[in-house]
């Protein structure tokens, strides 16, 4: 039994060697990919240095450091609320953020408090890890869902950092992927080397288990992108939503948020049939990506819609019907503009959904489609809650037939609004606090 164990140890660090050799060698390679990326304005024209683990800013001299890694956007944004917290309960603490996405820098910079220090990632190659981790000198590392890069977390462990993997979570086929032989030992490696792992459902928590996670850092706090924190907008801003709440008050009023290519076909080909029955009806367009956006509002223009941008601050003048929005971190605030929501990303194979709390947050009529990976968890509790509180739809006659019921029956209308807000709230409270407690006990107080 002994000799096994042992064998077993061996070869997960005969293929974490193999990795790190293999980033090493092809370092160079890395490094002409990310000069690529940053040519096409995929880096950050100034800072993209940060991403090779050579830091813009200084390391504050005295107290620990606790860092707070996230890949993009929507991740981010749901450790902005346990940042916020631990701020509040242990200002001895210094706290550094880093994510790797342009678009998640350009949000998260106005949402941080400003005691919080934010640098691009470094790239998980030897180098650059080394380097970040040598500079910086973290006492702990909070790693957002499922940015498991080898040499972060060996790194890490070698240097005697803590571990906590919060809204832990694997995807079908990541799930797939490492439970092949070849890297099955690396995961096993990766996840012994955790202090916590907090699931997001008991699902994941099982894939976790299958990976070999030891079964007593496994502790569950709850959904982190309940944790819907009211992010202030700038004034200007904030006074344009007014505007538009105005001149939409009299309108009949849909949303179709964080649409993928494709899905928009959709959307206004339901927009162009519920035009005949309901003249007066504005519909809110929000592309994932924001170049998306500009690339419809340009085909509507030529075809002749009166179609208002986002960007460009125009005013819903007599007659605009579409209202399409091609700016980030906006969009909890925008639901506000109205009673319904359609979640895209979930209409076609191949997506995987997008989170649909905020949308019930502010009191919407929510509805999907059914490709939503991860987010079935979400949507399951909500259901389970309510079965009002989420509507999936399957396509576009499906959303045809839910969207004409809604705006025909106040009544049906409110009653979805309200179970899908009530249930937000019942699944939000306490998810910060949990997470918090699960941090202190299982991280901090171990240093």
């Amino acid at each position: 039994m002994a000799t096994a164990v042992a064998g077993h140890k061996l070869k997960e660090h005969m293929v974490y060697k193999i990795y790190r050799a293999l980033t090493y060698g092809l370092s160079p390679l890395i490094h002409l990919h990310l000069h690529w990326r940053r040519l096409r304005g995929l880096e950050h024209p100034i800072r993209w240095r940060e991403r090779l683990g050579q830091p813009s800013l200084r390391r504050p001299s005295a107290g620990p450091l606790l860092w707070f890694h996230a890949v993009s956007l929507g991740e981010g944004m749901a450790a902005i609320p346990v940042i916020n917290f631990c701020s509040q309960r242990r200002p001895d603490i210094n706290i550094l953020m880093t994510t790797t996405t342009v678009s998640a820098f350009e949000v998260l910079k106005d949402r941080l408090p400003a005691n919080v220090i934010y640098q691009f990632a470094p790239l998980d190659t030897p180098a650059a890890m080394d380097a970040f981790l040598g500079y910086w000198k973290p006492n702990w590392v909070v790693i957002m869902e499922s940015e498991l890069w080898p040499n972060l977390i060996m790194g890490a462990s070698r240097c005697g950092i803590g571990l906590a993997l919060l809204n832990a979570r694997l995807s079908a086929k990541s799930f797939r992927h490492w439970s092949r032989p070849l890297l099955f030992p690396l995961i096993s490696l990766l996840l012994s080397q955790f202090s916590l792992i907090a699931p997001l459902s008991s699902v994941q928590a099982i894939h976790f288990q299958l990976l070999q996670a030891p079964p007593f850092c496994i502790n569950f706090s709850g959904d982190l992108k309940y944790a819907v924190g009211e992010y202030e907008l700038l004034m200007k801003d904030a006074k344009h939503i007014e505007y538009l709440q105005q001149q939409l008050s009299q309108k009949q009023v849909w949303m179709a948020a964080s649409i993928h290519r494709g899905e928009e076909e959709i959307i206004l080909g339901v927009h162009n049939v519920l035009m005949q029955s309901h003249p007066d009806i504005v519909t809110i367009i929000v592309p994932r990506h924001p170049q998306h956006g500009k690339e419809i509002y340009e085909v509507l223009q030529k075809g002749g819609q009166n179609v208002a941008l986002r960007s460009q601050h125009k005013e819903l003048v007599p007659g605009t019907k579409i209202y399409l929005v091609d700016t980030l971190g906006e969009l909890r605030h925008l639901y506000k503009l109205a009673p319904i929501a359609v979640i895209g990303g979930s209409f076609f194979p191949g997506l995987a959904g997008h989170n649909i709390s905020e949308a019930a947050a502010a009191g919407c009529a929510v509805l999907t489609g059914h490709h939503i990976g991860h987010f079935s968890h979400m949507v399951r509790e909500m259901q389970q809650l309510n079965p009002l509180s989420v509507m999936q739809v399957s396509g576009k006659l499906e959303l045809e037939k839910a969207l004409r019921e809604l705006f025909a029956d106040a009544k049906v209308l409110e009653s979805r609004q309200k179970a899908a807000k009530e249930s937000f709230h019942s699944l939000s409270t306490a998810v910060v606090s949990n997470a918090w407690n699960l941090l202190d006990i299982h991280l901090l107080r171990q240093d």
